[in-house]
Order: C-alpha cells, then structure tokens, then sequence
C-alpha cells in the first residue's frame, strides 16, 4: 500500500504542484485510511471496495468528526484511486457514485468598510514595524491576495511591475503555482513606497545574513511569515473593532466583497482572486445579497 500511496504523492508535488500544505494533509488523510484498511485486513489497495470506504466515514463520523474534516478525507480518497485507475493500477475506481457529506453553508467573515478604514489607520507609521504592517495591511486589501502570496514576494517582484495612474500591477504565484496579475491602487502604492523606503531599510539593518530579497521582513531582517501577518493582524482587530474570525483570509473575503458591493462583476473579482472556477466566486453573490436585504431593512419605509 505504500509503494502506491508514495507514488501518489510524489505526483501531487511534482506534477499536480500541490502546495507543501495540501500534500501534507493528503499524507495524514491517506494514513489514516491504510491504517483503518489493515486493521480490518485490507492491507492492499487492490482489494478495497466502495464499501470499505463507506465504513471509513462511517467510523469518522460517529467518532465525532466534523463534516468538513470527513469531506477533506473523502477528496483525498479520491484523487488518489483516480490516479491509480489512470494507470491502469486498478480496473475500477470505488469513489465513483461516492457524496460527500452535505456540508452547512458557511458565508466568510469580512469586515464593513469603516471597520476596514480604522484597520488600515491602526499602525504607528512613526516606527519600521508600524510602516511595514501599514503596507502589509494596505497590499492584501487592495490586491485581495493570499498571505502566502504576500510572504513570497520579494523585492525584485516590484522593480519588475507595471505601473500606470497611480496603479500597480503585480504578478504573484497563487495556488498549483499559477500565475496572476494583481492591482495596487494609490494608497498602497504609497504605503509600499513608504516601507521600501524607510521600513525594510532599518529592518534589515538587523539581519545577521545576507539579503534574502525578500520584499516583507521581520523583525531579526529575514522574511517575514504568515504566521506572523496573523498575529499582527489579531493584534489590530482587537484593537480597532475586536471582532474574531478575522484572519489574513478575512481581508482577501473584505476585498471581493467590497467589489462586489460597488458593482463590480462576478468574472472580474474572479480573475482578481485568481480561482479556477467562477462556483468558488459566487459564494460572495450571497454575502452581497445579505447586504442588499439589510440596506432594505434599514431604509425602506414598509420594510
């Protein structure tokens, strides 16, 4: 089973080009199914049946596990005996006819726009690290991309962009390494000229190493996480409007729905985004519909 199984894998990473994130979790989702199979003595892959997957889920669900978490597993499942039927490894592929578990419709936390503009202000521009937070809160609002996105960027990715109007346009490297193009209004282009010029200077001032390029910095001079970009923004959030649920992912689900509320349309904040399929977009068609109920509840004389 392992043989198999690290094949997989190996496929997802180089071919698929899964992030390092997404191959992990398929490796524990994975595990934990072989590890189920041999305790019921189906310890080759050869042999496993619709319904010894079925008995899986059954184990997780009744163990407690979230939804989300059982259909993550069932994915994983499948685009793994997907691959084995296209190489011709297995006959049948025992995942076809196989739902997940209905999930509950969740709409992403994101934040109104003046809670958005007390955000932004928060910073104290006066010290490096409140210019440099300033711009990493001014780059994800105004581009809507991920804080992976962000940490990867490296200086040379802003010599090398398009500026027009006041505008940026960025090509950053997003999920499946697929490229996109990204836009800056004014007001990040300046709070990232800013930090170019006063913060990462007397960040890297600190760095023990040699330049890395890398465009935001912490606070030893080396490139900066996103699990530091998720701290820094709690720390604001709590301060400002202390509202939970906000994390950098908030910021990326503010932006496609303050487009959207200002008319912008479905495919635009799609290629913005950078999803595949426009189905992911249109769970912010339902976040603007909510907006458009409140504002009638709110002024409509007979509402």
């Amino acid at each position: 089973m392992q043989l198999w199984l690290d094949a997989y894998l190996e496929y997802l990473a180089s071919v698929q080009r899964a992030s390092p994130h997404t191959v992990k979790g398929y490796t524990e989702d994975l595990l934990q199914f072989v590890r189920f199979a041999e305790g019921q003595g189906r310890g080759d892959w050869s042999v496993i049946t619709v319904l010894d997957v079925r008995r899986f889920l059954a184990e997780l669900m009744t163990g407690g596990m979230a939804r989300t978490s059982v259909a993550r597993k069932l994915s994983a499942l499948r685009g793994f005996f997907t691959f084995l039927t296209a190489r011709r490894l297995r006959e049948d592929n025992p995942m076809v006819g196989l739902r997940a578990p209905r999930l509950p419709e969740r709409l992403p936390h994101y934040l109104e726009e003046d809670e958005m503009r007390e955000l932004l202000r928060a910073p104290n521009a006066a010290t490096p690290l409140g210019v440099r937070n300033r711009a990493v809160l001014e780059v994800l609002y105004a581009s809507g991309m991920r804080v992976s996105e962000l940490a990867a960027l490296n200086v040379i990715d802003v010599q090398r962009a398009d500026a027009t109007a006041g505008m940026l346009a960025l090509r950053v490297v997003g999920k499946g390494r697929r490229e996109r193009v990204v836009l800056l209004g004014e007001v990040a282009v300046d709070a990232l000229a800013a930090y170019l010029e006063q913060g990462r200077p007397a960040l890297l001032a600190n760095a023990e190493g040699p330049d890395s390029g890398a465009m935001f910095l912490n606070r030893s001079g080396t490139r900066l996480t996103t699990r530091s970009v998720g701290r820094m923004l709690h720390k604001y959030v709590m301060l400002t409007c202390a509202r939970h649920g906000i994390s950098p992912h908030a910021l990326r689900h503010t932006f496609a729905t303050h487009l959207l509320n200002h008319g912008a349309d479905l495919r635009s904040v799609q290629q913005l985004l950078g999803h595949v399929s426009l189905a992911t977009t249109e769970i912010y068609t339902h976040v603007s519909a909510q907006r458009l109920r409140d504002v009638y509840a709110r002024a409509h004389p007979r509402a």
